[in-house]
């Protein structure tokens, strides 16, 4: 599959991003430079299904140090870092390189899914511990590779609920200084509480009783602390860490005053169009399904224990499904910080209509027309383990100042095609992993455990029918 998408983007665009004075030139990957300039503006389907025929091609492409890849003079730090000294290899299990493609990790059970325990990651914060060749949780956190099926929602989902919030913010400062008095004002969007927030005639906020989301109000739905904006800071990021295939629009001489920040001899490496490319792919991957067992009793056991994923009080971080206003995906974003492009750096930015794509028709609305995302999720941080129950509080480092108990809830649509299960996907069965929840989740838990086995039973046949079922 990948030989004939790069023959097709031969085909298309020529050998771009081809040096033909390379004697080696079949070791270039030919999708890097596809298209030259940053899309922009309501793209068609025609476009769109362009733009992701060249970002699945970059997605599974086998970079190659003739590309780029590699970084011997720079961290895999998601802030350009030099490290102490230059890299004495290539590939490194621990700090990167670890993977030629983004689909070596993103596979299960198709190119864009999760990846096995074998698949895992490792991870510092990135400022002070970028130099480590082991794999002891003293020097970083280890992480499994989630999926990326119907992220192109789940990032549309946040923004809705970032505008929300700010706007609640922005409310009760008016009101503060119409009334002179201070407003305490709970913040909820999608009817999910982020706790509350005061406001001081003065302009000043107190934040001390927020819930879930950092004090700037953005929803940060990607990675398992959701740390991450948006699919173009995740693929900055990734790519530059997994691969050293560095984006200039966070490694070039705009940020970092250097051509060619990592020294391998190569300048540009991914350019703001490769990167719009990949997330105009990712963004548009279909969401996970309910499946239908053929097998009569899985049918009616799964119903039952849907019910009692429900009673047990699963539901209130695991919520079935979001409402969604808009299908439109902008891209850049417009709450990315400095490194990664925003709005406010391009002219127009791109807008990817979703709705355009067949999988996204078979999605329900309700009454007032918004699109139910099915993501048994709820885009908010909770503290995961207590005293009693400490299995999954097994990181020393606290990423982007989240606490180390505390992690996103975990979307739960493609749960049953992506085993093991866990933040570090050390779990091998969901009847394990479910019994590993503590901190606010120790009352479903406790429900779980307490019930009978017939009906752990029938939630672990539920939780199996929530698939990634893609079949071309």
């Amino acid at each position: 599959m990948k030989t004939v998408i790069c023959s097709l983007i031969l085909m298309l665009f020529g050998q771009q991003g081809v040096a033909q004075s390379d004697t080696a030139w079949a070791e270039k990957t030919p999708s890097i430079g596809a298209i030259e300039n940053i899309p922009h503006g309501l793209q068609s389907k025609t476009q769109l299904e362009h733009l992701r025929t060249i970002g699945e091609a970059l997605f599974t492409a086998q970079f190659t140090e003739k590309d780029g890849a590699g970084r011997p003079m720079a961290t895999q730090a998601i802030i350009p870092t030099k490290p102490r000294r230059a890299l004495r290899q290539t590939f490194a299990r621990t700090s990167g390189l670890d993977a030629n493609a983004c689909s070596s990790c993103h596979n299960q059970p198709f190119d864009g899914g999760a990846g096995d325990f074998v698949a895992n990651v490792f991870l510092s914060e990135g400022f002070n511990n970028h130099d480590f060749d082991t794999t002891d949780p003293e020097f970083s956190n280890e992480r499994g590779t989630n999926h990326l099926f119907g992220s192109g929602l789940i990032e549309l989902l946040a923004r809705e609920m970032t505008v929300d919030l700010v706007s609640q913010r922005t409310r009760a400062l008016s009101n503060a200084r119409d009334t002179g008095s201070a407003v305490r004002v709970a913040l909820i969007t999608k009817d999910i509480s982020f706790g509350h927030i005061t406001a001081t005639p003065d302009g000043m906020v107190d934040l001390s009783e927020l819930d879930g989301v950092d004090t700037d109000l953005v929803i940060r739905p990607f990675s398992q602390k959701g740390v991450m904006t948006s699919l173009r800071q995740f693929t900055v990021n990734a790519s530059n860490h997994h691969h050293g295939m560095q984006a200039s629009e966070r490694f070039g001489v705009r940020w970092t005053g250097e051509q060619d920040f990592d020294e391998d001899g190569y300048e540009n490496e991914f350019s703001p169009a490769d990167v719009s490319a990949l997330v105009a792919w990712q963004a548009s991957l279909p969401a996970p399904t309910v499946w239908q067992p053929s097998d009569g009793a899985w049918q009616d056991a799964a119903q039952i224990g849907a019910e009692h994923f429900d009673d047990f009080g699963c539901t209130s971080c695991h919520r079935t499904a979001l409402p969604l206003n808009s299908l439109h995906f902008y891209d850049p974003g417009p709450v990315d910080a400095a490194g990664t492009l925003n709005q406010h750096d391009v002219a127009k930015p791109a807008i990817y209509d979703l709705s355009q794509l067949d999988w996204v028709k078979s999605l329900e609305r309700n009454e007032q027309g918004q699109v139910m995302v099915p993501l048994f999720g709820d885009l908010k941080r909770h503290k995961i383990t207590d005293p009693e129950n400490e299995l999954l509080g097994n990181e020393l480092f606290s990423q982007r100042f989240v606490g180390r108990d505390i992690f996103m809830t975990a979307e739960l649509w493609g749960l049953g095609s992506t085993a093991p299960y866990g933040h570090r996907n050390d779990f091998t069965t969901l009847d394990a992993i479910i019994r590993a929840h503590g901190g606010s989740a120790k009352s479903s838990k406790d429900s779980y455990e307490n019930a009978p086995e017939k009906q752990r039973s029938e939630i672990v046949a539920f939780l199996k029918t929530l698939r990634i079922e893609v079949a071309e």
